[in-house]
């Protein structure tokens, strides 16, 4: 049993669980968001959204867990990730296939109890964060894709608390898809020269280091206009748009951090930053948004 729990809390470590919060904070809008024009009362709503959380957590364990599976080998090779739990021999592929399969599941039940809708996609946005393991083995947008796999987690929570999507919470789909593949580019820049030689595909090894980093900030630009479009389509008010700035801020902080003569702040931009990002979003957008369903 202290084997086991041994080998869980190092595939918790090898998937980075904590940084689960990324995404979170935004599915969590997006289930609030829901609410606010909801004419009608959600039953058993504090177990509708751990219901929410679970799923969030779930797939993207499942999701995490693959992508260490599958991308073994190359690590091993890479200096900057040889030392990660599968390939430096810390864990079993055995024990992660397991965890992978278990958390799939997991995922699955959480979407059964979310509602019919939400069961009958779960497989597919299985599907879609598996697929995204393969992608830098053939395209240099795989950044897009993975930040698709986020993105969706907000439009999944309105369908969860309403049984069907609205348009309007597409925008929120999109910001975040832009925002992670503009993070996601920033980190890709450590391995330009690795992949080189591997033959992977990225846009920093597509367009430099240089050019990367401004397609970094141009996708992070894309993100606010959509930021900015959603507020405007939900009608919200004032601390949204506060929330749009504290973005804005920390996204220049972000990119000040990162030159493409010195990548030495890539790890501050890419964990640290960007989860500050999530949470004061949330913080702010769920001030707004609970205000003005609930004035004072």
């Amino acid at each position: 049993m202290l084997r086991f729990w041994k080998r869980f809390r190092l595939t918790l470590e090898m998937i980075k669980f904590e940084h689960s919060v990324f995404a979170l904070p935004f599915a969590l809008t997006g289930a609030l968001l829901a609410l606010r024009d909801a004419n009608f009362r959600v039953p058993d709503l504090k177990l509708r959204f751990l219901w929410i959380v679970v799923a969030m957590v779930a797939a993207r364990s499942a999701a995490m867990t693959f992508n260490r599976i599958l991308d073994a080998d190359i690590d091993g090779r890479n200096r900057r990730t040889a030392k990660r739990h599968l390939p430096a021999g810390l864990l079993s592929p055995r024990f992660a296939w397991g965890f992978t399969i278990v958390s799939s599941a997991v995922f699955i039940f959480a979407a059964r109890q979310l509602g019919p809708l939400c069961l009958l996609l779960a497989p597919l946005a299985l599907g879609i964060l598996f697929f995204y393991s393969f992608c830098k083995r053939f395209t240099s947008f795989s950044h897009l894709l993975l930040g698709f796999c986020l993105g969706i987690a907000p439009s999944a929570a309105w369908i969860a608390m309403r049984g069907s999507l609205d348009p309007r919470i597409i925008w929120l789909t999109a910001a975040v898809m832009f925002w992670t593949a503009g993070f996601d580019v920033i980190y890709a820049c450590q391995d330009y020269d690795f992949d080189q030689v591997e033959g992977l595909f990225s846009l920093p090894r597509k367009l430099g280091i240089a050019g990367a980093l401004l397609v970094s900030r141009l996708l992070h630009a894309a993100m606010i206009l959509c930021l900015v479009a959603l507020t405007l389509a939900f009608h919200l008010g004032p601390l949204s748009f506060a929330g749009i700035l504290a973005v804005l801020a920390l996204l220049i902080y972000e990119h000040g951090l990162v030159k493409p003569t010195d990548l030495s702040g890539v790890n501050a931009a890419f964990f640290t930053v960007n989860g500050y990002i999530s949470v004061l979003f949330f913080v702010f957008w769920a001030a707004d948004i609970l205000l003005q369903r609930y004035p004072l």
